[in-house]
């Protein structure tokens, strides 16, 4: 593997740092999030028209730029610099890569088509209070004649009360863990299908609930073989938690950034407290974290290159994805944190942004199982491996 940023990914880097510096501004940023949406519509369509951001590793074929998920990390980095808030994570951390994974060639020329030109989509799976594994999938799907017929309900789904395109896991009735889950693609706005915004702590990403009742589904709705879609939905979510961590980076990044800024203009028994041996300390602590997630997620994005080109099985993915997400989720949450105590008392407060960094961190953290989950996961596949 190359551990270098090539010409082109520098490139990419430094393009979305100058676009996303000018349109997701603090203000922009607080415009957005308190709207039920949570995007400006303009601005998504500059990024899908203009930036071309949800084709970057979607497949030329099917009308995307044919990049990879280094490149797509990198975006994603910069994006959790700013807070953009947009349906990027939902459209094409979760979308795209669960129709690059499980999709047939028709569904893939019709959806990621559409996504490239810029309709939003995102992946439901979790009923709520669960955590994201094989027993989160709780809807339940029965045949229906040649089609489907689809229940239940799902939350903590990104963008979900607006994405155009979802795609769902759902279980045969009276099975269990990995057994008799099934992937479904549809429009939205398909009769039986109810979704609402949910409000949660960070204002800058929104999450939904979807409730179906008898949904009804034609037999081209269903992503590979019915009851036996674990372990393409594993590598899907396996591909979003890298997602995540890219995006987490950036919010540490920037977290280190504002924080060691404030403290050089910040003065206190007349010099800035940047001068103080202490605060160099905790921003060298910060540092630390911030290049320890960031080796962690450009190499599990390496890894999901790879399994998204060469890998159909996804071998090694998972590892990687677990230890990315450990690294960086500890680093969001560990700077933003320390990124309010060197602001001091006004910190937490409206005024200052770094309280907004805090909850994107917290909400990210929790998002496809936090830094705990994650070393258990780790820890499973360790002894699997020594049992093999």
């Amino acid at each position: 593997m190359e551990f270098r940023f090539t010409d082109e990914q520098v490139m990419i880097r430094d393009t979305a740092e100058a676009f996303l510096k000018e349109v997701s501004t603090s203000e922009a940023v607080r415009e957005a999030m308190v709207t039920e949406r949570g995007y400006d519509q303009a601005l998504w369509q500059q990024i899908s028209q203009e930036m071309m951001w949800p084709a970057l590793h979607i497949p030329e074929e099917f009308g995307g730029l044919g990049l990879g998920f280094v490149e797509l990390a990198a975006t994603l980095e910069q994006m959790g610099r700013t807070l953009l808030c947009a349906p990027f994570l939902s459209t094409v951390g979760f979308g795209v890569n669960a129709l690059l994974v499980a999709g047939s060639e028709t569904q893939k020329q019709t959806y990621l088509g559409q996504i490239a030109e810029g309709k939003t989509a995102t992946l439901a799976f979790m009923a709520p209070g669960s955590r994201p594994d094989a027993r989160a999938v709780q809807v339940t799907c029965a045949a229906d004649g040649d089609g489907f017929v689809l229940n239940g309900e799902y939350r903590y789904v990104l963008d979900g009360h607006t994405a155009d395109i979802l795609v769902l896991a759902a279980r045969e009735a009276g099975s269990e863990g990995e057994q008799g889950i099934s992937l479904f693609v549809l429009p939205a706005d398909t009769a039986g299908v109810s979704r609402e915004w949910l409000p949660t702590v960070d204002q800058t990403r929104k999450q939904a609930s979807i409730t179906l009742q008898d949904v009804k589904l034609p037999a081209d709705a269903l992503m590979g073989e019915a009851g036996q879609a674990w372990p393409a939905l594993a590598k899907i979510l396996d591909l979003a938690t890298v997602a995540v961590a890219a995006e987490q980076v950036g919010v540490a990044q920037e977290s280190l950034d504002s924080s060691v800024a404030y403290t050089m203009e910040r003065v206190q028994f007349g010099r800035t407290i940047a001068s103080y041996q202490a605060i160099k300390h905790k921003a060298a602590d910060m540092m630390l974290k911030v290049e320890a997630g960031r080796s962690a997620a450009y190499y599990a994005a390496c890894v999901a290159d790879e399994a998204l080109a060469n890998n159909p099985l996804g071998e090694g993915l998972a590892e990687a994805a677990s230890i990315a997400k450990a690294y960086c989720s500890e680093a969001a949450f560990f700077n933003a944190g320390c990124g309010i105590q060197l602001h001091g008392g006004v910190g937490i407060t409206s005024e200052y942004d770094i309280q907004l960094y805090f909850k994107r961190a917290k909400s990210s953290e929790t998002l496809l199982g936090d830094a705990a989950w994650h070393r258990e996961r780790l820890a499973r596949q360790l002894l699997d491996g020594d049992a093999a």
